[in-house]
């Protein structure tokens, strides 16, 4: 096991450089002075004054004495006065990506500028960094992303209703709870319901699967990329919207939420609670906690025995967790959390779409020598210091990372619990990725243009429903042909 968490992960350098000369000039010190009780150069004291550059653990202790404080009081995160807090401020919303991105100039504190006008200065740019009021599509669907977050949260993960009509279906086909679900019993199940699962070539590319009321038929494609895994997934996130009697979403909320429920049916009727409790408290108790037992036993994708983990931590095995599917850009395509993790939001609460923390496992692990692995790494955030376990899901063309992860007490419970990897997040708020390093700002600022790929966003924003791209006339025709015995 790795030691406790740095006491470092938070220390905000730019509050750190201030109170360090506040405290330099109490104490009647020049920097010349202070360089000569240090052995420091002046030019890298001077940096850490100007929040430049942060301290070496070490050296904590020797500036503090110099100055004449103890290290607790140099290391408070409140600005020494007013005015620093003025000055403190304005440099970080000059470091934003945006402000960065707007070419405009930099206002430099002078000792001739009162503070009167700082704050004038600060509050245009509080005035211009607030979010526009959202409106549209892509608005309905953050606060909807945010909404439906907060109810699975609530529910620790745990949908007790879903799990029900889960365990009935199982029940009704005579399952023994011994271990995977075979191909067989799904097709049991869709009997079960009235209806008989075909699969079909013509199907288009972007359809998951269609049911036919009338004749009582269920048709899913039949793809070379479509596997057993992915096949099962598809039949029963499709017999789930028929179990929880599903209808036509009319919002973007209740689609969400139907999305939810649909793939916590298939994990559970996949990895039935009744199978996989036993195998999780047996792993607890012998501190070998790993999400990639549960996929091996029940053959299920690296993901769904992630999510299946998360459903089931809080309510059997009392152990708060979160968990990310985040691409190679760092976007957070999926997630869930109830352990208080520092995810990014956006004006509405939601996660969803936004950029991980680079130092975060789950962007971390793209770098690893063995991205197919399991990744597992401790973090330090501004929340506190958390155990990760990552990997990249091999079983999709495209590069996405899974990741789970608890605080740093329940890392005990888990098989990887020695990892020696390390990583420190000031995310959402510090000096790390939202906030550009000063350094690098100084040195770019205002002379870079930046070109992104913006047709995949243009194209989504302007989606008029959740089916865009969905061409009726091809699934109507392959209906048609599929109608009937």
């Amino acid at each position: 096991m790795t030691g406790p968490p740095s006491t470092d992960s938070s220390t905000d350098s730019l509050v750190f450089g201030r109170r360090l000369r506040y405290f330099r000039k109490l104490a009647g010190l020049t920097l010349e002075d202070l360089s000569e009780r240090v052995g420091r150069p002046v030019s890298v004291l001077s940096l850490i004054e100007n929040g430049k550059r942060e301290p070496r653990l070490g050296q904590l202790g020797e500036l503090a004495t110099a100055v004449g404080v103890s290290t607790a009081e140099l290391l408070l995160t409140d600005p020494p006065t007013r005015r620093d807090a003025l000055e403190i401020e304005l440099e970080r919303r000059q470091r934003t990506p945006e402000f960065i991105a707007s070419g405009l100039p930099e206002v430099k504190p002078t000792i001739g500028m009162t503070d009167e006008v700082l704050e004038r200065i600060i509050a245009m740019h509080r005035l211009i960094d607030q979010p526009a009021p959202m409106s549209g599509p892509a608005a309905e669907l953050r606060k909807a992303a945010a909404s439906v977050a907060g109810w699975l949260s609530d529910h620790d993960g745990y949908l007790s209703e879903v799990e029900r009509v889960a365990a009935s279906a199982l029940d009704a086909i005579g399952y023994k709870g011994n271990g995977p679900v075979a191909s067989s019993d799904l097709n049991d199940i869709a009997a079960w319901t009235g209806f008989r699962v075909r699969t079909v070539d013509e199907i288009p590319r972007n359809v998951r699967s269609v049911v036919d009321h009338e004749d009582r038929l269920i048709l899913i494609a039949r793809r070379n990329e479509l596997r057993v895994r992915q096949a099962r997934k598809a039949i029963l996130q499709t017999l789930a919207g028929i179990l929880l009697d599903h209808e036509r979403p009319d919002d973007a909320e209740t689609l969400l939420h139907q999305r939810v429920e649909t793939a916590y049916f298939a994990a559970a009727v996949l990895a039935p609670e009744r199978a996989a409790l036993p195998q999780l408290e047996s792993a607890r108790r012998s501190r070998e906690l790993s999400v990639e037992d549960l996929e091996d036993r029940f053959n299920l994708s690296y993901e769904m025995a992630a999510w299946r983990f998360v459903n089931l931590a809080t309510r059997h095995l009392g152990i708060r967790s979160h968990l990310a599917t985040v691409n190679l850009d760092g976007i957070i395509w999926k997630g869930y959390g109830n352990d208080d993790v520092p995810f990014p939001t956006d004006p509405a609460g939601s996660f969803l779409a936004q950029r991980a923390c680079r130092h975060w496992a789950a962007r971390s692990v793209f770098d690893s020598d063995d991205r197919y692995g399991i990744h597992a790494q401790y973090t330090d955030t501004p929340g506190g210091t958390f155990f990760c376990v990552s990997r990249v899901d091999p079983e999709r063309s495209d590069n996405y990372s899974v990741t789970v992860g608890v605080g740093f007490d329940d890392a005990r419970w888990f098989r990887d619990r020695g990892t020696e990897r390390r990583g420190q997040s000031l995310c959402p708020d510090g000096e790390c990725c939202r906030h550009t390093p000063s350094e690098l700002a100084d040195r770019w600022q205002g002379k870079t243009t930046v070109s992104a790929r913006s047709q995949d966003r243009l194209i989504g924003l302007l989606a008029p429903d959740p089916e865009v791209g969905i061409d009726f006339t091809e699934v109507y025709e392959v209906l048609s042909r599929e109608a009937g015995p």
